[in-house]
């Protein structure tokens, strides 16, 4: 089975797989080919793939048309489309939500693909979790780069000149970003506050040596994958008014917020902003899906009237893509093991597994996922 990474389009800085991958694929029995320079950003270079037991090639619309799979960090193009093979297999994140063309495209041209994003998260998939993998890795960059813009230090210091206090961070949704970001700034000495619509994280937050921010919503829970539930008008307007003392007091607000399949919830106001102060910093990891903050613009960072800063970069993961391509990688990997058919040499569509049903979104010349359908 032949097996091909395309370099990713700048600015993606990530691959899909790296040469510790490539020699697990090898193992396995398949042909591994790597577009020539696909981990350069990630500081792999095409000699460690050759080693590795990677093909390197620099014609990528054959690659493309004779792989029997497909890895890859971003989505297609929907120009290379029509290069794929018929009953290929594309593997990448795919944006299912907002790509429904695409998604149309791939069915029509016989590809199946899966969606990284569609994982379920259960026990069994766990190490194939991309969504969570590079989360975590984006929750330790938000904090670093708060750190690096901001004009003051995290920790507090007791010197001869005077004592300096701690800055104090407020890190707005609980889940994998928003715990590592917690533990970050923590091991960083700032003062961390935390606040999550579910209550059960609660103690989450403070076994790291955070402050749980308690606000009165009412009824909130959280999905059977773990991501909050959407929130009331009234309950949102509630959650704004009790966040506001805390971004009033932050030098750093970090953002979290994303619901699956929907633009990001706006939680941050452009009054909440304005009563912060001058020179503080706001991490908004949910710029790629609209944004939590008032005034977040994707890729740029934006310094209101008041001094504020708000940083709206997209997949801050990115950002350390040396690691991020090597967990991305070990979740691909893991999921091609689980289906890889060793007395066939390939992968096997078993489409009565629970993990398959869950991410496959096309298959045979349609798309099959029951979400996607219509």
């Amino acid at each position: 089975m032949r097996i091909f990474t395309p370099s990713e389009v700048p600015p993606e800085t990530r691959t899909a797989l790296t040469p510790d991958f490539v020699r697990k694929l090898a193992a396995l029995g398949a042909e591994v080919i790597v577009e020539a320079g696909t981990g350069l950003a990630a500081e792999h270079s095409d000699e460690s793939y050759a080693e590795a037991g990677a093909q390197l090639v620099t014609d990528r619309t054959t690659a493309l048309a004779e792989a029997d799979m497909v890895l890859r960090v971003r989505r297609p193009p929907m120009e290379e489309v029509a290069l794929l093979k018929r009953g290929s297999l594309h593997v990448s994140f795919l944006d299912p939500f907002r790509e429904g063309s695409l998604m149309e495209a791939l069915a029509r041209q016989g590809v199946s693909t899966v969606s990284m994003e569609m994982m379920p998260r259960t026990t069994l998939a766990q190490k194939m979790d991309a969504l969570s993998s590079q989360a975590n890795l984006a929750g330790y960059y938000a904090v670093v780069h708060a750190a690096e813009r901001l004009s003051r230090i995290f920790p507090m210091m007791m010197t001869p000149a005077g004592t300096i206090s701690p800055v104090k961070v407020f890190v707005i949704g609980v889940g994998v970003a928003g715990l590592q970001a917690i533990a970050t700034a923590k091991r960083l000495g700032a003062r961390v506050e935390a606040f999550d619509t579910r209550p059960v994280v609660e103690e989450q937050v403070k076994s790291l040596g955070a402050k749980f921010v308690k606000i009165d919503l009412g009824d909130t829970g959280q999905t059977t994958q773990g991501y909050a539930t959407e929130l009331t008008a009234e309950q949102i307007r509630k959650q704004q008014e009790g966040m506001a003392k805390a971004c009033a007091q932050a030098d750093v607000v970090i953002t979290t917020a994303k619901l699956f399949g929907r633009p990001a919830p706006k939680i941050v106001t452009a009054e909440m902003v304005a009563g912060m102060k001058r020179g503080s910093i706001i991490i908004d990891l949910a710029a790629e899906s609209g944004g939590n903050v008032a005034g977040t613009r994707l890729n740029e960072e934006v310094r209101t009237d008041n001094g504020v800063r708000i940083v709206g970069h997209g997949a801050l993961e990115a950002h350390v893509p040396t690691h991020a391509s090597q967990v991305y990688a070990s979740n691909l990997t893991s999921f091609i093991e689980h289906f890889w058919d060793a007395s066939a040499g390939k992968f096997a569509f078993r489409l009565e597994d629970e993990i398959l049903k869950g991410c496959l979104l096309t298959h045979n010349g349609e798309i099959i996922h029951e979400r996607f359908r219509k």
